[in-house]
């Protein structure tokens, strides 16, 4: 099947689309331009040094994944930004349940997962200007299986491939993720991020589990996950009360 990304069938009334063959990291690319005023989706057939979080690299097949950026203005205060992350996992997990992959869920902050397989990730990237803020909303998802990935980077990945038969179109793929992400950046930026907390909530992963989180000056917190802080902070029930994790990644996670 001819599956070469075309702007043409991604089709986003309103959205600058571009397509390349090859770049180091959408993401880069389009905090590199000096003036995005409407929105702009750029998507890549290979990303050669993509990023994820704190730095870690984001693996990128030629023409078997999906890889873009999406870059938004908004106007909502810089200090409620680091939502954006969770608002993109709402609208990518739901696009993406609306395929048929019934269990893709969300591992906070940034990852969406199948069970205990990370299936994609989302980094947000963010730049001020004047009265409002450029964000850029990248989104990387597995497609189709590499053995050689798991055991390169020594834990399972879920591939779409795994649960979709037929497999769409990665045009078809980016044109709904893209459109419910436009949707979603609209009711945050109207409205701030409780207007989607609760959704995030119902695709979390780890509702009421025990986690292990490894907080960005390195110490760990272990409690039992118990919902958002207003904000998108990671709220755990610790032995120590209730405590809100707004920086971390979660390194372990099993049923209470």
């Amino acid at each position: 099947m001819d599956d070469r990304l075309d702007p043409a069938a991604i089709d986003l009334p309103g959205v600058d689309l571009r397509v390349v063959l090859q770049c180091a990291s959408t993401n880069s690319a389009l905090l590199e331009e000096r003036c995005i005023d409407s929105p702009v989706l750029l998507a890549t057939e290979e990303q050669t040094a993509g990023r994820g979080r704190r730095g870690r690299r984001w693996h990128s097949a030629a023409g078997r994944d999906i890889t873009f950026s999406l870059a938004r203005r908004i106007a909502r205060p810089p200090r409620e930004l680091a939502a954006l992350s969770l608002v993109a996992g709402v609208a990518a997990a739901q696009a993406l349940r609306a395929f048929g992959v019934s269990c893709a869920a969300l591992k906070w902050p940034n990852d969406l997962v199948v069970g205990d397989a990370k299936l994609g990730g989302i980094l947000v990237e963010t730049r001020s200007h004047s009265r409002t803020s450029l964000a850029v909303i990248g989104i990387g998802i597995n497609c189709r299986r590499e053995g050689a990935l798991e055991r390169r980077l020594r834990r399972r990945i879920a591939f779409l491939e795994d649960f979709l038969s037929p497999l769409p179109s990665r045009n078809r793929v980016i044109r709904q993720i893209a459109l419910a992400l436009m949707e979603k950046l609209a009711a945050f930026d109207a409205r701030g991020f409780g207007a989607l907390r609760a959704e995030w909530l119902a695709l979390h992963a780890h509702t009421g589990h025990k986690l292990r989180v490894r907080l960005a000056d390195g110490r760990t917190m272990t409690g039992i996950a118990a919902g958002l802080a207003e904000d998108g902070g990671l709220r755990l029930s610790t032995r120590g009360g209730e405590k809100a994790v707004r920086s971390g990644q979660v390194i372990s996670a099993r049923a209470a």
